[in-house]
Order: structure tokens, then sequence, then C-alpha cells
């Protein structure tokens, strides 16, 4: 386990990205898309290897690790695809002038990342970010040491010059030193509310720009034309993967009278069926939660929520850092895991009867990243979806990051957006250049 660098060490780190990204920018060189391909053959090549350390650090089942270095290789592979593409200059011509929009990197970014997918949030931040031109620090989750420093390697073995990417395992108090360094540009943090407002204040100060992806409580809508049999899965990965510890996952089903009992019934079935235990064995579907903390603050929502009148269907109980699958109905909108972020295993089930209710409840959150509604009538139910106060809307499937598409939120989920054009361009100078004719 790597330890805590000094404050200014961390500063020597920034000074030498600094050094690299003036040099590459006098330099004029080309986007390092070889050494990017290289990154994403290295995670292919070493996934077993990278899944067990995920899994020993945060306890995500072993499966569920795999396939987060699979997409962290999938995310270098669609960015150097179409790199050229997002960042070409646009031209403008009119009787009095010509004019270019250009899209150039900004300098060092700071990268504040969590432990949930250790791997995939650093690499949907750094890929399109070193791309565009700029050189990254990342600042990890204190409980994924050895991820974080490995992150490092590959880039290194990939042949990146040093400084291009830098893991700095510094303790938390010393990032608003760090963000008002005058190397730094910007910031993207993934995390929690609390850490998002700290950051973003400081950011604020400095005028610096800052995308921040935070917290989420998704609402999965089940109207009464559901197909049950299609969705149940669905709604069950929403929930369940990575032990619920995930921002988009859905916290709140809301499920329309007429479906209700049959819903409740069918997915409380599959949730008693889901494999709890040692994330390494490759069967296990649910292991523990990332720290006992997490696990003790979960059962403290639902144990408030129960003596406020919500009621158990299945699971509710903890062992250590294990929180079980869990099922709970007869919610009201004060209870702490309605109106609260849950981060584990909890599925909340709410009846409602009409689609306006739906919405209402939905939006009855201070979050807003995504949002699911199952129904056969999409034509009919799509004509309100500006009412959803959401960054995404998805029918008849789970909310779930793509490289292909902008991601992130709005309300206390934070602001900016991470991968396809419009991360890529967050951290870039757009810079119009205009050429007179007269």
């Amino acid at each position: 386990m790597s330890q805590n660098i000094t404050i200014q060490e961390a500063i020597q780190k920034v000074e030498l990205a600094n050094e690299i990204f003036t040099k590459l920018k006098i330099q004029q060189a080309d986007r390092p898309l070889e050494k990017m391909l290289k990154v994403g053959e290295i995670l292919l090549a070493k996934k077993d290897e990278f899944a067990r350390v995920i899994t020993s650090e945060m306890g995500k089942p072993v499966f569920e690790s795999i396939a987060e270095i699979e997409k962290s290789a999938l995310n270098c592979e669609f960015y150097v695809e179409n790199v050229a593409e997002f960042l070409k200059d646009r031209k403008y011509e009119t009787d009095r002038y010509d004019a270019l929009v250009r899209y150039e990197p900004l300098g060092v970014i700071l990268g504040v990342m969590p432990w949930n997918f250790p791997f995939w949030q650093v690499f949907r931040f750094a890929v399109p970010t070193i791309l565009a031109g700029n050189t990254v620090v990342v600042k990890h989750a204190s409980n994924v040491p050895k991820s974080a420093q490995l992150i490092e390697e590959i880039f290194l073995e990939a042949g990146f010059e040093k400084g291009t990417y830098q893991n700095i395992p510094l303790d938390s108090k010393h990032i608003q030193e760090i963000i008002e360094l005058q190397q730094i540009k910007a910031v993207s943090l993934t995390g929690s509310e609390k850490a998002g407002s700290a950051v973003a204040s400081v950011a604020g100060k400095e005028i610096k720009k800052t995308v921040l992806e935070l917290g989420g409580s998704n609402a999965f809508i089940v109207m009464d034309d559901a197909d049950l049999d299609k969705i149940l899965e669905k709604a069950i990965n929403a929930r369940y993967r990575n032990a619920g510890q995930s921002c988009i996952a859905a916290k709140r089903f809301l499920v329309q009278e007429g479906i209700f009992d049959e819903f409740l019934e069918k997915f409380t079935q599959k949730v008693k069926e889901l494999k709890v235990g040692d994330p390494f064995d490759a069967e296990t579907q649910i292991g523990p939660l990332a720290r006992v903390d997490l696990a003790e603050e979960a059962e403290k929502q639902v144990s408030k929520s129960v003596e406020m009148g919500a009621k158990i269907v299945f699971g509710g109980k903890r062992d250590e850092a294990f929180y079980y699958p869990t099922v709970i109905t007869e919610i009201t909108d004060e209870m702490p895991v309605f109106k609260e972020e849950t981060f584990a295993p909890i599925a909340v089930v709410r009846k409602f009867k009409t689609f306006e209710e739906a919405i209402e409840l939905s939006n009855k959150t201070s979050f807003g990243l995504g949002v699911s509604i199952c129904s056969k009538n999409i034509e009919e139910v799509s004509k309100k979806v500006h009412l959803f106060e959401e960054g995404a809307v998805f029918f008849n499937e789970l909310v779930r990051s793509d490289p292909k598409l902008p991601f992130g939120g709005v309300k206390k989920s934070g602001f900016g957006r991470e991968l396809s054009e419009e991360g890529i361009r967050e951290f870039t100078n757009i810079k119009t250049i205009f050429f007179s004719k007269s």
C-alpha cells in the first residue's frame, strides 16, 4: 500500500505536469493516439490482475471488476477513434469575415475520484482530458491506493511521458492548496455532495472551471402496461449491481397501482435469489460494501425509516461490511430511504396512481441524475419527458453511462458533462479566431 505524500511533493508533481503541458503545447505535439490505444491494450491484457485489485480494495464482485476494466478500455478506443472529429475547427464565413472556433487545452487538470468504480471513474475523466492536450493529476480515494497507483503505471507502460498522468496520494485536507495552485486550471470531481460543495467553493473563489458528478436518487418508474418479464432483470441490475454503490443506481421504484402487487412479488423473489458472499467467487453477485461505516449508515437509514412506518419485505440485515439485499415498502416522502441517497443494496418500492403523480414523486428529491420509465406506450409517455428534472431519461432500460452519450446531472447531482463530445470539450478553451475581410 502506498503512503501519502507531503503537500510539497504534491506541488512538485503539479509543477512537472505543467512543464510537460507547456512543452507539448510549444511543440504542437500530435495527439497521443497510439499511446492511448496501448493503454486500452494493457487494460485488457491484465484485466484479471487489475480486477482482483479492485475487488480486494473495495469489495466489488470480481465479475463486475472485470467488466469495469473492459469498459475503461472501450473508452480509450472510443476517444481515439473520435477525438479528431470532436475537436476539429469549426469554420464560419460571411461577406465581412472568416472565423474559426478552435478547441485548445487548458493545462493541468485536477481529478478528485471516488472508490466505487476505481478504474472507470478515472478513465472516463482522464482519457478525453489527456487527448484534448491537457495533463492530469489525480487525487484518488484513500481506500483504493493500489488501484490509484496502478493507473499511473499503466500510462507510463503505454509510453506516456512522466508527468502526463500522475497519481497524488495526498491527504484530503490539502486539496484546497492544490486547487489554489496557479498551475491548476480546472477540477473534475466525482463523489459526494459534501465533497463537491467543498471543491466547488474553492474552485469558484479561484475562478476555475469545475465539473461535478455527485450523488443520485434515481427513480425507476413501472407503468401498468410494462412488460415485467422484460424489465425485471433490468430492475434488479439497476439497484443491486456494485452492491448498490452507484450514483446512477435505481434507488426508488415507483410502480403503478394496477401492477404493484405483481411487481413486488416477482421483484422480491429475484432479490431473494441473489448470491451474497465472497466477492472473489465468480458466482457471487453481492459482495461487502467498501467499508463497515458505509454498511452502518445504510442500517441507520433503514432503521429510522422502519421507525417511521416503513415495512421491510425482505432483508434489512447487516454483518460487518455486508448489508444484505433489502426490499422496503410503505414509504413516505420524509423517510431517509426515500429522501436521502442510499448507497447500499436497498430498494424502496412505492405505489402511484397516475403518470403525473409518478413524475412528481420522481422529482421529489434534491438530486437529478437520471430516471428509468418502463412502458409499452413510449410514444405517449415520452411527451412528458420535459417534466423530469434529470440529466437523463431512459425508456425500458436502466440508467447507465456510455462513452457515446453525455453523462451528468442537474440540481445537487452536479453540473457539467462527461463522455461524448460534450465531455471532451469541458476542459478546453473554446477560442474564436477572427479574420476581417475589410
